[in-house]
Parts: structure tokens; sequence; C-alpha cells
């Protein structure tokens, strides 16, 4: 019998009410099919073709087993099905997973329904409605679950649910022994009654924030917890539609504290942890804009320890460091709390003092402090005495900005090391007519090397015992059309602190060398001449200053032995490696080295020992005492005699008289320069002044 026989005599023999299949084929979204007492399909309307695959034609006369139901609940199904036939046990509705025609699995709600027809036969019918996406979105909501539960499993966040009147309905904490309370105490209670009351009160006007404005807010907190002082950040944000809010509570005490330690390392000095010069000069400019609103006065005083390289030069800059420390523990002591101490760098400090009525009220401030410095230092065993200079500029009579006051302090301080140390000094009118000036050389400076304003003037320098001119100081002069002629000792400190005074000395050498040639091409003149060119410590700082001499002098095709370089102690005083090196290389490339200014500081002995001098320079102010004290006659006798011992000629500063020169001659000085041979002139005039000395 072939298949289609089968199913033509199936139709005849079982049939049902056709107003239920014209229901059943009016809904497509559910599948409905009919079954003999075989399993043999009757009815399959179009639900089934789009639910499982088939087409009518390929499902009618078709077991059920065949079709839809996988390979594993074939016997079970067989079995159902024969029992309700037989036995009038029904199948129960359910949850069951059935097969496409392609061979992928449906998630169906099944349910089923017995009939007899007008031939008694027995027929089922299932109705089946598709689960797949309600299973899929199970499944997804499932894992979002799960990812959820993990989430919250790893985070160390603390979180809330809560009412709008704080009432906590649910919460999740990770470690729960760290917790403010018992957890038992969270849910049905209001945290604000939790909470101490200055912390509450911020939860209170953050979660107002936060239900007014719809949007998420973040505000930070701190706790004592048995394990001390905790830091938190707490983040709010409205539950819409439900009147619930979420606070997201985060522990943040480490980030805290680095972010403390950094503030640390930023505003205040690591020696002696009083605020730097930023935080210094930011709390200046507050305490400024605080008198202004006040209508008060304020004062700043600028103080700096008196000689305080002398510790770092003989004792060494530990116990420097210990002395700045003492320092700072003292002007602690001696302030009230109000006021600001802060270390601007080395040896500088400043004070910051509100509320300051009368100027006799920064006096007793100043005196007070200086009192307070009368005690020695006990350091390392030692006890030393050290004083203090003091500068004061009051806001707003001295300067109504930072820099204003700063600058003016700074000055004050100055006059104050004038005036002998160990003591203080108000700005005045007087030292802003200083500052007014040291601007304009400053800004007159810029640009005059261009404008060709610099000029050499050379004092010669002559043998003692030949009488001949041997050499020449290369001493510089400025002629501003603004200023006129500014004194070396006005323009030359401002041109350290600018740092033009790079460039100035590359011109000096420049034009030396230049000197020095010409010099050569003058036949009546003699021919072992140098010249001796200042070095000041900043040049020392440029890391290019040994190859620019050695560039200059290839250049110039003038021998080393023809430039001599003066250096002063302040070059040496800071001690690095870097200027032994670069002296030593000076030295090995032949120039002549000499010490400036000897006798007037407090380490060249030491410094004559440590490094490669050739010459040494005696200053003026012994050699004009020695026709006038036996002290000074002393002191010129035994220079002159240790340097020999050393193997250094000597030269003789400021010689002014005849008197002056026949002593040196007796002592065996070496050289001599001063104005009783002839003042500083120029270039033209050295070689006029010494072609007619040899004539």
């Amino acid at each position: 019998m072939t298949a289609n026989s089968i199913v033509n005599q199936l139709s005849k023999q079982f049939v049902t009410n056709d107003s239920l299949h014209q229901l059943f084929e009016s809904v497509n979204s559910i599948s409905v099919q009919g079954y003999d007492d075989q399993r043999r399909v009757v009815y399959w309307n179009k639900g089934s073709e789009l639910l499982y695959g088939y087409k009518q034609e390929e499902a009618l006369g078709k077991k059920l087993e065949e079709l839809i139901v996988p390979a594993p609940m074939r016997d079970m199904v067989i079995e159902a099905h024969t029992k309700w036939i037989n036995e009038g046990v029904a199948i129960p509705a359910a949850e069951i997973l059935l097969k496409h025609k392609n061979g992928t699995d449906i998630y169906v709600y099944s349910s089923h329904a017995m009939f007899e027809n007008e031939f008694k036969n027995k027929q089922m019918y299932c109705i089946d409605i598709n689960l797949s996406d309600v299973k899929k979105a199970q499944a997804i909501a499932t894992f979002k679950e799960q990812m959820l539960k993990t989430i919250f499993e790893a985070i160390p966040d603390l979180l809330f649910l809560m009412d709008y009147n704080g009432i906590i309905i649910d919460y999740h904490a990770n470690n729960q022994d760290a917790l403010y309370v018992s957890p038992d105490q969270f849910v049905g209670n209001n945290m604000l009654d939790i909470l101490p009351k200055s912390v509450a009160k911020k939860f209170e006007v953050y979660i107002e924030k936060a239900i007014e404005q719809d949007e998420i807010v973040t505000f930070k907190y701190e706790l004592s917890v048995p394990q001390g002082q905790v830091y938190f950040e707490a983040r709010i944000n409205k539950v819409l539609k439900y009147d619930q809010i979420m606070i997201i509570i985060r522990d943040i005490t480490e980030q805290h504290q680095s972010e403390q330690l950094i503030r640390k390392q930023a505003y205040f000095d690591s020696l002696t942890q009083l605020p730097n010069r930023l935080l210094a000069l930011d709390r200046l400019s507050q305490l400024t804009v605080e008198a202004t609103r006040n209508d008060e006065k304020a004062a700043v005083f600028f103080l700096d320890l008196d000689d305080f390289k002398k510790i770092n030069d003989s004792l060494g800059h530990e116990a420097g460091d210990k002395v700045l420390i003492e320092t700072a523990n003292r002007l602690q002591r001696t302030l009230r709390k109000a006021d600001t101490i802060g270390r601007l760098g080395g040896d500088e400090f400043i004070i910051l003092s509100k509320g300051i009525s009368t100027q006799q009220n920064a006096v007793g401030i100043a005196e007070k402090l200086l009192q307070n410095f009368r005690e020695p230092f006990a350091i390392e065993g030692r006890e030393l005495m050290l004083t203090i200079s003091i500068g004061v500029a009051i806001f707003p009579d001295n300067g109504k900005s930072v820099s204003d006051l700063l600058r003016n302090a700074d000055t004050a301080m100055y006059q104050a090391k004038a005036l002998g140390r160990n003591t203080y000094s108000f700005f005045t009118k007087q030292m802003n007519t200083v500052i007014q000036r040291r601007l304009t050389i400053e800004e007159q400076m810029r640009g005059a090397l261009q404008r060709n304003e610099f000029i050499l003037y050379y004092q010669p320098q002559f043998d003692v015992k030949k009488n001949e001119i041997i050499g020449a100081e290369a001493l510089l002069r400025w002629l501003n059309p603004v200023l006129g002629s500014v004194a070396p000792d006005e323009f030359i400190p401002i041109a350290e602190k600018t740092g033009v005074i790079i460039s100035i000395g590359e011109f000096v050498i420049k034009e030396s060398l230049s000197l020095l040639k010409r010099w050569k091409n003058v036949e009546q003149l003699n021919r072992n001449f140098s010249i001796a060119v200042n070095l000041s410590p900043s040049q020392f700082k440029d890391l290019s200053l040994f190859n620019f001499i050695k560039t200059s002098l290839s250049n110039a095709n003038i021998e080393p032995q023809s430039l001599e370089l003066e250096i002063t102690e302040g070059v040496l005083m800071s001690g690095e490696s870097s200027i032994t090196d670069t002296l030593n290389d000076i030295t090995n490339l032949g120039v002549i080295l000499s010490m400036d200014d000897f006798g007037t500081g407090y380490s060249s002995l030491s410094y004559l020992r440590k490094y490669p001098f050739n010459v040494l320079k005696i200053d003026r102010g012994f050699i004009n005492g020695i026709t006038k004290n036996n002290e000074d006659y002393s002191l010129v006798e035994a220079t002159i005699a240790m340097s020999h011992g050393l193997g250094l000629k000597v030269v003789a500063e400021g010689v002014e008289t005849k008197e002056q020169l026949t002593i040196l001659k007796e002592l065996g000085c070496d050289l001599a320069q001063g104005y009783y041979f002839s003042k500083p002139i120029p270039e033209q005039d050295l070689i006029d002044f010494s072609i007619r000395f040899y004539s």
C-alpha cells in the first residue's frame, strides 16, 4: 500500500470538528498536530510547519516518533501514548525538548487532548507552544545573575539599597568583619542612625542632592574602625521608578595615604617637614586675600642663617642638615600656631604672620626670633653659636602681591646682613629704589652684548724684580645709554642671578684672546705676555666651559699658558666633583689657574692644597695695610712664604704707593698690579702704554 493511500484512508477514518480545525488554522503561532492510535499524523496545521519545518504533506501519515521526537525519548513517548490509549492514563502538560527537521533542538510547552471520532477511533491532539525564545531569555537572565553574583563576590565595595528616607532595604558586603557595625543592624534600620553624626549629616545632604538632581553624587568621608582610621568614597544614584537609592561605598584608605604622601612630597620640605617654597608662597597668597578682606596688616619675615656655609665646609653637610632641622624646631617653638613657617631652600626660611596691627607687633616677633637663636646649637657633641638675619615686609605697605612682598622682605634681609648680621631690618622706600635700579639693570642687560655695550679694560701686571710688564688682568666695563656707566660690583651679581653671565664670560675670553693675538704682532712688546680673566661660579656650572676654552684658544692660535683664569672661593665652595674635573682638565690643557682675593674667605688654605693652582693673588685690603700695621705685614709675609713653599707665584693687588712696592719686593712678591703702575685702561691704551714702557 502506498503512502498516499494510507493518508487517504486515515483522512476518511479520522474526522474531527471542522470548526476546531478552522480555529487551529487561524493561529499560526501555535503548533497543533493530530495523531491516531498508532501515533500516525492525521492533522498538521500551519503552526506545526513553522515550528518543526515539515510541510503538511510531509508529515501526514508519519509516526510521531519519526518526525519530532529525539531518539532518547522515543520509547518513553510510545509508552506514554500507549497507556493513554489503552489504560486512559493522560499525558500531563510539560516542557519538553523536541527536534526540528534540520536536527536542531526546540523547547516547547506541550499539552495533549484525546478525542473519539464518529468511527469510535481515538485520536490525540498535541498543542505545542515554542519556548525557545523563553529559554534563551532564561539562559541570559541566569547568566547575568551568575555574572552579577561573580562581580559582587569579586569587588571590594559595600553596596546598600535604601528608600528615600534612608531605610536599608538590602546590602552586599564581602568582608563583613571590616564593617562599622554588625550586619544584623543594617536591613530595616535607618543608615543615618547607624553612622556617627558628622558622617550621617554628610550622607543626608548628598542623598537629598542625588534625589533632586537625578545624577550620581560622589563624596568622601572617614570612620574610626577597630583597624584604625579608614577613608571611604561614596557614590549615590537614584533607582528610577522605585523611589529607592543605591549607595556604593569603596575603601580608599590606601589611595588616600598615597595622595597624602604625594602631597607631602610636593608641598613639604623633606628635611625639616616645613612647608616648602611652593606651599609657603601659596599660603602667602591666601594671607594677602584674607588680610584685604579683613582690612588687616600682615608681616612677611625672610630669615637667613648667618655664615651657614662655614658649618657645611668645616663639619660637613650632615651636620649642616642637623642645624637646619633644629632651626625649624626653634622657629616652630617660637611662633603661634596660626603663623606659617616655610623653608624656601638652603638656609632661607620664611614666616607669615597675620593680624599685625602695628609695626611694633612685627618688631616683637623679630626680637623674639633673635633671642631664641642666642642659645647654642648642640650638634654632634659640639656647641655651635649661630645667628640669623631677618628682613621684614608689611602687607600692604611694602607690597600687595606675593612677588613684591617676598622680594622686599629679601631685600630687607640683605640690609640686615649689611648692618652686621644677627639683627633685623624693615623694608624702606630707599630699599625700593634699590630694587627698581636692579630691575632696570636686568632689563637693560638683555641685549647689551648684541648692542656692543660691554668693553674690556686691562690693568697691567708687573714683574716686581725685573720691573717689566708681563701681563694684564681683563676687567669688564658696561656703558649703557639709559643707565650710563654701570659698575661691575653692581651688574655682575645680577648677571650671575639671571644667567647672562655665561654669554658675557664667553665674550670676555674671546676679547682677551683677541688682544693676545694682536699683542703678538707688535714687535716692541714682550712676547711672554698673559691675560688674566675672572671666572664666576655660574660659568663653572656650564658643562661646555672647558670645550669652549679649548676651542677658543685653538681658533685664536694662542698658547694655553698665555691665558690665566682667576677663581674665587665661591666657585669652589660646593665641592662638586665636576668642578674638580674641570679644573684638572684646564690645568692639563696648560692654562694657568689663579686663586683670587686670597685671605677674604674661610677655607682658602684647604683649597690651595686640594686644587691645582699656579698663582695666588693677595687681596688689596692686606696690601693697603702692610705700611700701616704689623698684622697685615706679617700676614702678607707669611702668605708669600707659604705660596713659594707650595710652588705658587704671588700677585699683589691694589698696589698704590712706592712704599708698598718696596716692601713687596723685599718680601719676595713676584708680581704686582695697581694704580701705582696704571689704572685699568682700554686695549689700545694698554698697547701704547706698554710700547712707551719698553722704549
